[in-house]
């Protein structure tokens, strides 16, 4: 979405694809860096942007064993944001889609699932999609797959993402929150469990660390296993524990860390998580996103508004996000190799 404003804005013709009706969905990436938000100010969009229903958190702390640890200030950033905003992201993505609509040559299409690439002669011509209303070719000079983790336009391009490895999933849930609770984000970790809380205004969004892959022996247990766990690690949420009334109200992210050695072909760029899945943590993956989009579109919108893209500019883009995604994904697995351990079976 960020891709398509910014090429709109430069006068490229753009389409967007987006596969559901609408952007509603929980339990995703919904913290906006101030890297981000510095990207809003360059394009004018800061003090909008911020009218939007969100949270502040200039900094981030943590309970390790009894040791209160400020993991992360953000107030000597050299940035107009000295704070991460905690927002929606569908709130962030139709924000996008309203100004970026606001362009003649951009056009999103709704409940438009891409499923496969038009190829000549070994070069991307676009790509296959299917609507409600049928079958969809869309024909174009670069073609863009930012379709996630699973990406589908991946896999047809025969693209394999090497696996770096992650040793933890996270659990999703929220429990209320209460006005004499915290304000900033907090994180508690104790004795190889970590819990995070994210301040969501009425509610805290809680993620869980459990071993990679014990998702489903854990559901076999009763869902009190984990409310006993929040209790323990962080007492003032004992009154509230009882909202988790079963395995329903608790949402598994399997958590993938990868990247491709090539993010191009002739015709086709990979950005976002198809190219490159981050950790959670640090909640960072939307704005990697976001700053792959700005690179690219930097990049390729002179070559793009003559119609040509040698694949040279393509590998630009990649030469010029490549280190920072590596360098990213080392300190995320760096952060994250404690053991998990797992919930007691009985």
């Amino acid at each position: 979405m960020m891709l398509g404003f910014l090429l709109a804005r430069a006068g490229v013709a753009t389409v967007v694809l987006e596969k559901h009706a609408d952007f509603l969905r929980d339990f995703r990436g919904d913290t906006i860096h101030p890297s981000t938000l510095q990207a809003m100010d360059d394009l004018g969009l800061y003090d909008e942007f911020l009218k939007l229903p969100h949270q502040e958190a200039a900094e981030l702390s943590a309970l390790v064993g009894n040791e209160r640890v400020t993991a992360v200030d953000l107030s000597h950033l050299p940035t107009r944001a000295k704070f991460i905003a905690i927002m929606p992201q569908w709130d962030f993505l139709n924000f996008l889609a309203s100004k970026a609509g606001a362009y003649p040559n951009f056009r999103l299409i709704m409940q438009a699932e891409a499923e496969g690439l038009l190829e000549e002669g070994g070069v991307v011509r676009g790509v296959t999609a299917k609507t409600p209303e049928g079958p969809l070719s869309i024909r174009a000079d670069l073609t863009v797959a930012a379709d996630g983790r699973h990406s589908i336009l991946r896999a047809k391009a025969n693209f394999t993402p090497k696996d770096i490895g992650a040793p933890m999933d996270v659990l999703w849930f929220r429990l209320s929150r209460r006005p004499q609770d915290t304000v900033e984000p907090f994180g508690r970790a104790d004795r190889g469990q970590m819990l995070v809380l994210i301040n969501r205004g009425a509610h805290w969004q809680c993620g869980y660390l459990i071993p990679k892959g014990g998702f489903e022996e854990l559901k076999r247990l009763d869902i009190d296993i984990l409310s006993q766990r929040v209790k323990e690690l962080v007492p003032f949420l004992e009154d509230r524990v009882a909202e988790l009334k079963s395995w329903d109200d608790v949402k598994l992210l399997t958590v993938t860390v990868d990247r491709l050695p090539r993010w191009h072909k002739p015709g086709l760029l990979l950005i976002g998580d198809a190219a490159h899945a981050m950790s959670p943590i640090g909640g960072v993956g939307v704005n990697m996103a976001v700053q792959d989009a700005i690179a690219a579109a930097n990049i390729l919108y002179a070559a793009l508004r003559q119609g040509a893209v040698p694949e040279s500019l393509l590998a630009a883009v990649q030469a010029r996000r490549e280190p920072i995604v590596k360098l990213t994904q080392a300190l995320q697995l760096c952060r994250s190799s404690f053991r998990t351990a797992a919930l007691p079976m009985s």
